[in-house]
């Protein structure tokens, strides 16, 4: 089961300060929308989202299509069907994807420890 791209999504109390001091730590600004509330940042091949306001908790975010460096991979597992491999083995989702739906779509999900869990297809 291959994910896509994996990067940790933070819930940031002041996103400036946040982005100040991952800088400080080699990360570079990648995309995002600093008047939305959220930037994503890169060293190397390690990404972290940053986001004001827009989550209650760190998050581990999967991007299905894409690789580590934001690109559109040609061939990958659509979400729903990693959604469907999933429930098969039991894993329960706090969010579907609806089945119906092709092109971008999420589902959310916990690992033991409540650790929030995101698969986010974008194409």
């Amino acid at each position: 089961m291959d994910l896509g791209a994996f990067s940790v999504s933070l819930a940031v109390k002041d996103l400036e300060a946040s982005r100040q001091f991952y800088e400080k730590l080699g990360f570079l600004p990648r995309g995002g929308d600093a008047s939305k509330g959220w930037l994503v940042l890169k060293n190397g091949a390690h990404i972290i989202g940053l986001f004001q306001g827009m989550f209650d908790r760190n998050m581990l975010t999967f991007n299905p299509g894409w690789d580590q460096e934001k690109h559109e991979i040609e061939s990958f597992e659509d979400v729903r069907s990693l959604q469907a491999q999933l429930k098969a083995k039991g894993v329960g989702l706090s969010v579907d994807a609806d089945p119906s739906t092709t092109g971008p779509g999420y589902f959310m999900l916990s690992d033991p420890d409540g650790n929030p869990i995101l698969v986010d297809q974008h194409r």
